[in-house]
């Protein structure tokens, strides 16, 4: 909305005979605005401009206005009484000025001795602080009561040893408090003057804090799990079942369907949550996304049997880790600046081991031991010993990929045989229900994040002297894990098994394997 001196100029300069175009020119408004208030003017019968002036003006020809330079005397009398730079501007248009209210207000700032002075002694102050001629108790006897002396020393730490984006706003809070205004402030730090008005904002909210905290926001998207969990969950699932014909996921894709789930997140930030996790768009076929047809009704049979296991039902997840070599193993690790660690390529092996594991999900308890060899034979081994030790319970169930050995028909006919009702009444062991996971859909096997936090604890970094040692470690590391979690029922802190790669608990946003084992 116009206000009304921009009107009167309008309304003045049309009463001379200039054009639409030729207003346009001067005062930067659009014909369709001249054009409306023309027509208002005209209605109303009057020129507000005239009334000003109090006579008509003659209508001077376009180029041959007279120069500010012409006017000097009479503008500095005028300011001298009190006249607005609006009013001015209206006076210089009945003497045939056409020039815009910016560059008068640039004339005026040159030529008015009284604004030049003040603006080069602000300068000179804000010099003085960036160079550290000031002591803070001459800066809070300039500033008064608007910061604390403490506040102070930390701005002026602030502008001696850190970068220019943090000297910027601590320079901008000094100003300010020293009643300088925001265009100066801006001018001498070469920004713009929203964006001081941004810093004094924000220091106002969060005072000096806010000088070092650059971020907008406490939790990016980046990391927050409103956005990483649904980001993971579209990866997790093949595209064609969300109507994209193709077999892996590429950006503008996940970007459509988190759109259409209204998730506003750029595609940096997709970008960014998967290259966090450790992941990458070659790996996706393998790692990411499963392929199985009937990925989301596996899915929601494990969903519904967790959502309603009893206090007397147990569920499982099981996988095997290895076979690994026992020898001296590589990783991350405090090392001097001048000491360079390396491992061998090529050693002799100690020996080989797999490891056979199940973890209970409601009590996170983890039963394991050891194996020759992956097969059948082992999966009836586990099976055996967990209904052997959950024998009070009266189901448990088996959640695993789909390793050829976990589906086997002898464990299939293994597990008939236990669930007949002669043989649970002799023996008195519970019912085994089957609950497999859907194909090439490791990331959703919990246990995997178990076996990571043990290998990064357990392994790397490891060169044990035989397979009997490294076993005593991994059966410590187990069997500690246990007892805490008896103890305290919730995930530990920083423990060792804090460096499980995600909470140990089904959820279909997880990314349990680490692609790095």
């Amino acid at each position: 909305m116009l206000k009304e001196w921009e009107r009167c100029e309008i309304q003045s300069l049309h009463s001379r005979g200039d054009s639409i175009r030729r207003i346009e020119e001067v005062t930067h408004h659009h014909r369709k605005t001249i054009r409306k208030i023309l027509d208002k003017g005209a209605d109303r019968g009057t020129l507000k401009a005239d009334a000003l002036n109090g006579k008509s003006v003659r209508r001077k020809q376009p180029g041959r206005e007279k120069s500010l330079e012409s006017f000097k005397e009479f503008l500095l009398n005028e300011i001298k009484k009190g006249c607005s730079t609006a009013k001015l501007l209206m006076e210089l248009r009945g003497l045939g000025f056409s020039g815009s209210l910016r560059s008068l207000q640039r004339f005026l700032r040159s030529t008015n001795p009284r604004v030049t002075t003040t603006n080069q002694q602000d300068r000179a102050w804000m010099q003085l602080v960036v160079q550290g001629a000031k002591t803070s108790s001459q800066i809070k006897e300039d500033i008064g009561e608007f910061l604390a002396l403490d506040e102070i020393r930390k701005l002026q730490e602030y502008i001696r040893i850190n970068p220019l984006k943090i000297r910027n706003r601590a320079l901008s809070v000094f100003a300010h408090g020293n009643n300088i205004t925001t265009g100066r402030i801006a001018d001498f730090l070469c920004i713009t003057p929203r964006t001081v008005r941004q810093y004094l904002s924000d220091f106002e909210e969060r005072r000096v804090t806010c000088i070092m905290n650059r971020s907008r926001k406490k939790i990016k998207k980046s990391a927050d799990p409103n956005y990483t969990t649904p980001v993971f969950k579209t990866i997790h699932t093949p595209p064609g079942i969300l109507g994209f014909n193709r077999t892996t996921w590429r950006m503008d894709d996940l970007y459509a369907v988190l759109s259409n789930q209204g998730l506003r997140i750029s595609r940096a930030n997709i970008r960014k949550i998967i290259k966090d996790a450790g992941y990458g768009f070659r790996k996706a076929k393998k790692v990411l996304t499963s392929t199985d047809p009937e990925y989301r009704e596996k899915l929601q049979n494990i969903t519904r049997i967790l959502a309603n296991l009893a206090p007397d039902e147990k569920f499982f997840s099981i996988d095997e880790f290895g076979p690994f070599s026992v020898k001296i193993q590589g990783g991350r690790n405090w090392a001097k600046p001048e000491e360079q660690r390396s491992v061998p390529q090529y050693q002799k092996s100690k020996g080989s081991i797999i490891i056979t594991a199940a973890l209970e999900l409601s009590t996170n308890q983890i039963t394991h031991f050891y194996s020759e060899k992956k097969n059948t034979g082992e999966m009836i081994r586990l099976l055996e010993l967990l209904i052997s030790q959950y024998r009070s319970q009266t189901r448990i169930f088996f959640s695993w990929d789909a390793a050829s050995w976990h589906g086997s028909l002898n464990f299939s006919a293994r597990v008939n045989e236990i669930n007949d009702a002669a043989y649970r009444a002799e023996h008195g062991t519970p019912i085994v229900s089957l609950a497999p996971l859907p194909s090439c859909a490791q990331f959703l096997n919990v246990i995997e994040s178990v076996f990571s936090g043990m290998a990064r604890a357990i392994i790397h970094n490891s060169n044990y002297e035989s397979v009997d040692a490294t076993k005593a470690a991994i059966d410590r590391y187990f069997t500690d894990r246990n007892k805490n979690f008896q103890t305290h029922p919730r995930r530990a802190g920083n423990k060792l098994w804090g460096k499980e790669l995600v909470k140990p608990e089904f959820n279909e946003g997880n990314n349990c394997k680490d692609p790095r084992f």
